[in-house]
């Protein structure tokens, strides 16, 4: 009997390969994704199948509807799917230019500090930065990276400034980057 432990580790199990598929590798798999990053399902479940990942049609709507940061969407007709931010891969997501909040939350490890008030935010190996609409969010993603920073970004005054921001499907927020001067630093103890 499988247990509730045992399946949640599966979900996180196929949420990294669609990652790895979606996000940066589709050729390590034999697929490729469409200018704007989809895939057709039926060719993701067998470039799964092909590596030894058990994944089916509804194991995939279930990955794809309790994603916690709604990283993946399928198309209206369930026939494609891609994920929302985060590749690495060039695509076009089709995303407007937009408005954005006086302050978005980038969370990061300390480690990274003092690179960060030197050059600002990059997107390192990613299309863009991604930026958090609440403190909360931001800590959990720094917390996935060792111990945690919180920064604060000044957005609407970048966007003032001409930088462009767009926010996904998934309500996180991309921008190409950050310079310093936009950034405030608050460590851990001071992000409630």
């Amino acid at each position: 009997m499988r247990t509730r432990a045992n399946r949640d580790k599966n979900l996180v199990k196929i949420s990294k390969f669609l990652s790895l598929v979606l996000r940066h590798k589709p050729e390590h798999f034999g697929v490729s994704l469409d200018h704007n990053g989809w895939i057709n399902v039926d060719a993701l479940l067998a470039a799964a199948n092909r590596v030894g990942v058990t994944l089916n049609k509804v194991l995939l709507q279930r990955v794809v509807k309790e994603s916690d940061k709604q990283r993946f969407a399928l198309s209206d007709d369930g026939l494609r799917i891609r994920a929302n931010y985060g590749q690495s891969v060039a695509v076009d997501l089709g995303l407007e230019a937009v408005t954005p909040p006086e302050i978005l939350f980038h969370g990061t490890a300390t480690r990274f500090f003092e690179s960060i008030k030197k050059e600002g935010l990059s997107p390192a190996r990613r299309q863009y930065v991604h930026l958090s609409p609440d403190k909360h969010m931001a800590m959990s993603v720094g917390k996935r990276h060792g111990k945690p920073l919180v920064l604060t970004v000044e957005a609407l005054r970048m966007h003032e400034g001409g930088f462009k921001f767009f926010r996904s499907h998934s309500g996180i927020w991309l921008t190409e980057r950050v310079p310093a001067h936009f950034i405030s630093f608050f460590l851990p103890d001071r992000t409630d």
